[in-house]
C-alpha cells in the first residue's frame, strides 16, 4: 500500500487524534509527543480527501510537519500566515476549521484551491499568483508597527517561487528596513542546499537559540567603538557560518539566516521556530521537505501528482482524462513540427513546460528550450533579445501569468515591433482553478498596443493554422485559445498559415448576425441554428476583419458579438468602436464575461451561468429582439 494510516486510543474512526482538532487552539492543547502521529493521519488524510476531489497534493504532502509546528508555536489568526501560491495550503484549510468541508474542494459553493480571505480569517492573504508572500508579509508587519501592534507575521514561500524577481525585491527591501518578520524557505528540489540531517538541525537550533542571538547582539554593542575589531568578527562570523550552511546571500540581504533543517523533523521545526519567535528583525528558516513525502506515488512523480484528478488511493492511477486532444496538445506537436522546419525557432516557458505543452519539445530540441523559472517579465525580454538577433522565440504562457509581464510586452516587444509569437493558453475560464488562474482580460489588455497581431481560434485546427499564421508574421503576434480540449474537429497536416485579418461566414441568416471570437463559435453556431442567424468566425480581434463586419452591418438589423474574454474593452469594443467611426447604428449585443470575478466552479457551468453557452446566448439574443420589437423579424 503507498500509505497507510495509524490507530490511537483517543477514539474510533480512521483519524482519531486529527478529528480532535478542528482549530488550532485545539492543536496547541495537544502535547508534544503527539504531532508526529498527527502528522501521520493529516497526511493521510489529505491523500484521501484529494484522490476524491482532484486539487494540488505533492505539494501539500511536503508541508504537513510545517504546517503543524507553524500553527503549534504561533498564535494563529492573530499572528499572520501567508503562504506563497497556496498549492501548498490543503493542511492549513485541514487544521483551520474546513477539514469537514474538503470534498466540496474546487467545486462550485465549496472551499477555494487557494488560500482565500472571504473564506477564513485564517487565509490572511488571497494568493494563487507565486512570489507575493514577503511582500505581502512585509505590509501587514510594517502595519502591525505603525499601529502599535505586537503580533508576529510568517511568509511561507518555495524555492521555485522565490526565483521571481519580486521576491527579492521583497527580501531586499525588508532586509535593508529592518522589518520585524519571518521567511520560511520550503526548500523541496534541493536547488540551494545539500542534504542535511541531524548536525545542521543542531546547528540550526543553536543559532536560533536565546544564548546565541543574545551573544551576538551584545558582541555588536561592545564592540561599536572598536569597529576594526567589530568588522573583524563580523567576516569571522560570517566563514564560519558559510562552512556549513548556505547563508551568505540572505544576511548580505539583511535576513538572520537559520538552516537548512529538516522539513518533515517536527520536534526540530518546533523547537526551531519557538527560538525564532523570541528573534526581532528580519529573519529566514530555511527547510528542505520532499514533495509528496509519505505517498510512494507522488514522492516517485512529484510532478505528476502536482495537480491531479481523482485517483485511487491504493495504485495512484489518475481517473478523469480527457479523452480528446487539448489546445495545449495541439499547440506542443505544431512546435516540434515547426522547430523541425525552421532553426531559428526558439521555445521560452516560465516554469510551465508540462502545463503548457513543451515537453516533447524540449526532449528532441534541448538547446532551443528555455524554462526561465517562475520569472514572466524576463521570459518575454528573453524573447526579445533573441529577437534582436534574428531569432523566432515563441513564449508558451498561461493567460493569467502574462498579466504579470504587461509592461516587457508593451515596451521591449510590441514598441520595438519585434518578431515574438506569444502562444497564450487558459484564455479564458479554467473552472476549478478559479479567479486567480482565469484568462478573463487578455484581449482586453492586449488589443489596445500598437503592432500586436491577436487570433482566436474557433477549434483545433484552425489553433495550429493561426500559430503558424502567428509564426510567420515578421512582429509580435499573439494566439489565445482556451483550457482542455475543443469541438473535436479533423487536424490538417502540414504548417499551413491563414491570412491576418480575414474571417469566414460559417452560417448564412436572416436579420441577425453573430460575430463568434475564439472559443465560442461551436455554441455561436448552435444558437445561430435555432434563431436562423448568420455566424461569423472571426478568427482575429486584431486586425479585425472591417470589411466582413461592414458587410454583415448592412445586411442585419443586429449584431451580436460573443467572446470568452471580458465585455468591457474586449472584442466586442473593437466591433463598437468600428461602427461608431463608420456612423453606423445597427443595434449590438455584446456578450461576455461579466464585470467581476467569478467564482471557482466546473468549466461548463461556469460558461453557463455567464450566459456563454449556446442556451444562453439564444436566450440573450431573444430577450435583445424582444427590446427591438418584432421587426427583427424572429418571434421572441
Amino acid at each position: 500500500m503507498p500509505h497507510a494510516t495509524q490507530s490511537h486510543p483517543r477514539g474510533g474512526g480512521r483519524f482519531p487524534l486529527l478529528s480532535t482538532v478542528d482549530f488550532p487552539a485545539d492543536l496547541r492543547r495537544l502535547p508534544p509527543e503527539e504531532l508526529p502521529a498527527l502528522a501521520s493521519e493529516l497526511r493521510a488524510f489529505l491523500v484521501d480527501s484529494v484522490s476524491r476531489t482532484g486539487g494540488h497534493l505533492a505539494a501539500g504532502l511536503g508541508v504537513v510537519e510545517l504546517t503543524i509546528a507553524l500553527h503549534y508555536v504561533f498564535d494563529t489568526p492573530e499572528d499572520r500566515l501567508i503562504w506563497d501560491v497556496g498549492h501548498q495550503a490543503y493542511p492549513h484549510k485541514i487544521l483551520t476549521g474546513r477539514r469537514e468541508r474538503m470534498a466540496t474542494l474546487r467545486q462550485g459553493g465549496g472551499l477555494s484551491g487557494f488560500p482565500k480571505r472571504s473564506e477564513s480569517e485564517y487565509d490572511t492573504f488571497g494568493v494563487g499568483h507565486s512570489s507575493t508572500s514577503i511582500g505581502a508579509a512585509m505590509g501587514m508587519a510594517t502595519a502591525a508597527r505603525l499601529k502599535g501592534e505586537q503580533r508576529h507575521v510568517i511568509a511561507v514561500i518555495g524555492d521555485g517561487a522565490l526565483g521571481a524577481g519580486m521576491a527579492f525585491e521583497a527580501l531586499n527591501h525588508a532586509g535593508s528596513t529592518d522589518t520585524d518578520m519571518m521567511v520560511i524557505l520550503n526548500d523541496n528540489e534541493m536547488s540551494i542546499s545539500p542534504p542535511v540531517g541531524a548536525i545542521s538541525n543542531h546547528l540550526a537550533q543553536i543559532l536560533s537559540s536565546k544564548l546565541y542571538t543574545s551573544v551576538r547582539e551584545g558582541g555588536k554593542s561592545a564592540l561599536k567603538s572598536l569597529p576594526s575589531i567589530r568588522q573583524l568578527v563580523g567576516r569571522w562570523e560570517e566563514h564560519m557560518k558559510g562552512m556549513v550552511m548556505p547563508s551568505t546571500l540572505f544576511e548580505e540581504l539583511g535576513f538572520n539566516y537559520i538552516g537548512p533543517i529538516d522539513g518533515h523533523d517536527i520536534e526540530a521545526l518546533v523547537a526551531t521556530l519557538r527560538n525564532m519567535k523570541t528573534m526581532r528583525g528580519p529573519r529566514l528558516l530555511h527547510i528542505v521537505t520532499r514533495k509528496g513525502q509519505g505517498y510512494e506515488p507522488a514522492e516517485e512523480m512529484p510532478v505528476v501528482f502536482h495537480g491531479v484528478s481523482p485517483f485511487d488511493c491504493a495504485t495512484g492511477t489518475m481517473s478523469g482524462k480527457s479523452s480528446g486532444r487539448t489546445y495545449t496538445q495541439i499547440f506542443g506537436d505544431w512546435l516540434c513540427d515547426a522547430a523541425d522546419q525552421d532553426a531559428r525557432l526558439i521555445g521560452i516557458t516560465p516554469a510551465m513546460s508540462e502545463g503548457s505543452g513543451l515537453t516533447c519539445f524540449a526532449r528532441q530540441f534541448p538547446d532551443r528550450y528555455h524554462d526561465v523559472g517562475i520569472a514572466e517579465q524576463h521570459a518575454l525580454t528573453l524573447a526579445a533579445g533573441l529577437a534582436c538577433e534574428g531569432l523566432k522565440p515563441v513564449v508558451a504562457i498561461y493567460s493569467t501569468f502574462l498579466q504579470r509581464a504587461y509592461d516587457q510586452l508593451i515596451h521591449d516587444i510590441c514598441l520595438q515591433d519585434l518578431d515574438v509569437t506569444l502562444a497564450v493558453d487558459r484564455a479564458g475560464l479554467v473552472g476549478a482553478d478559479g479567479a486567480t488562474h482565469a484568462g478573463s482580460f487578455d484581449l482586453s489588455y492586449a488589443r489596445c498596443l500598437p503592432n500586436l497581431v491577436i487570433a482566436a481560434p474557433g477549434d483545433e485546427n484552425e489553433c495550429r493554422r493561426l500559430l503558424q499564421t502567428a509564426f510567420e508574421y515578421p512582429g509580435p503576434a499573439m494566439v489565445r485559445y482556451p483550457r482542455g480540449a475543443g469541438p473535436a474537429v479533423q487536424i490538417e497536416p502540414g504548417l499551413v498559415p491563414l491570412p491576418i485579418g480575414k474571417g469566414e461566414i460559417r452560417r448564412t441568416g436572416r436579420d441577425i448576425a453573430i460575430l463568434a471570437f475564439g472559443s465560442r463559435l461551436a455554441p455561436a453556431l448552435a444558437a445561430g441554428e435555432a434563431l436562423d442567424a448568420t455566424v461569423a468566425n472571426m478568427r482575429f480581434v486584431k486586425p479585425l476583419d472591417e470589411e466582413l463586419i461592414l458587410d454583415l452591418a448592412a445586411r442585419h438589423r443586429l449584431l451580436v458579438t460573443v467572446e470568452e474574454n471580458a465585455v468591457a474593452g474586449g472584442a466586442g469594443s473593437a466591433v463598437a468602436e468600428l461602427l461608431a467611426e463608420r456612423g453606423l447604428t445597427n443595434a449590438r449585443l455584446h456578450l461576455g464575461l461579466p464585470d467581476r470575478y467569478l467564482p471557482h466552479d466546473n468549466h461548463e457551468l461556469q460558461l453557463a451561468a455567464c450566459g456563454l453557452d449556446a442556451g444562453g446566448i439564444e436566450r440573450s439574443i431573444r430577450a435583445a429582439l424582444e427590446r427591438l420589437g418584432p421587426a427583427a423579424g424572429v418571434s421572441a
